[in-house]
């Protein structure tokens, strides 16, 4: 990895974003057209989320879905060397008074969201538009160069990660002088051994990741969902939404159940801006849970 990021990645990284784009356009004829990569898992979540859609539109979908993925890949390499004031001339943030009221309540809050649109320029930037300090879990990468590499780029304009491993360190966090975000993604597939909301979701029966219901209710702690929308190529903009402010008022599994279907309208109005590449839907519901409607 030491020499495929200063022989590859580096040098693409302090390249304009004209250049940029067109290497994209060439990772594309590579990764779609060439070596096909996880194409069936794309092409079948596709499928599954949207039957009636024709054959054609769901190839369509998958086009439009590759291109903005080799858009994402570069994007990211990109992160490596943005300045500051680059990353934020590429998203606007909306609605950051919802944080802005509840950091002046003394709150600690909780950001949820998807892998939709640019979320590693999202992590980049958020910390410069809040009062709050931003901590996200990570899971460690298994090469240690790629990985504490990963880790300064994430974390260079404020944002601070910690480790899967290490997840109690954010619990004893909660409710210090210092006012924490504590960022979660809560659309990748919950493993085995994880307490899962099942619900109904893009048309198939899904196992939700239950961490923020579970933070939020014990710590009643408030819920945002920071949607992240792509406007045109290489620029996005973030829209905060307020899921509850007082967890302790609803009822379990409301707010995994609305922050899901947040998503999932966002999903169904421009598909091809979610991580279609993801196995979602690898584990089945397992016999005796509950399917929420």
């Amino acid at each position: 990895m030491f020499i495929l990021y200063y022989l590859l990645i580096y040098p693409i990284s302090i390249l304009p974003f004209r250049a940029l784009y067109l290497f994209s356009d060439l990772l594309y004829l590579v990764v779609y057209r060439g070596i096909g990569y996880r194409r069936k898992v794309v092409y079948d979540n596709l499928k599954n989320s949207f039957p009636d859609r024709s054959q054609d539109e769901i190839k369509d979908l998958e086009r439009k879905f590759y291109s903005h993925l080799c858009d994402i890949i570069m994007e990211s390499f990109k992160s490596f060397t943005i300045s500051r004031e680059q990353a934020h001339e590429r998203i606007k943030y909306t609605n950051t008074e919802l944080l802005a009221e509840i950091f002046a309540e003394g709150k600690d809050v909780i950001l949820v969201g998807g892998h939709y649109g640019n979320w590693e320029l999202f992590a980049i930037t958020l910390a410069d538009k809040m009062d709050h300090v931003p901590l996200a879990l990570y899971a460690p990468l298994s090469n240690k160069f790629f990985n504490e590499k990963i880790k300064y780029s994430r974390s260079r304009f404020g944002l601070k990660l910690v480790s899967v491993g290490d997840a109690k360190i954010l619990m004893d966090k909660i409710g210090s002088a210092t006012k924490h975000a504590l960022i979660f993604g809560s659309d990748q597939a919950p493993r085995k051994s994880q307490k899962a909301y099942w619900m109904n979701f893009l048309n198939q029966e899904t196992g939700v990741q239950y961490g923020v219901e579970k933070w939020a209710r014990e710590k009643n702690i408030p819920v945002v969902q920071g949607n992240i929308y792509k406007r045109s190529r290489g620029y996005y903009e973030v829209v905060y939404q307020l899921i509850t402010k007082d967890p302790s008022t609803m009822a379990e599994g409301q707010i995994t159940y609305q922050s899901t279907k947040i998503l999932e309208k966002i999903i169904n109005h421009q598909p091809e801006y979610w991580l279609w590449s993801h196995k979602r839907w690898k584990h089945p519901r397992p016999e005796g849970e509950v399917l929420h409607a």
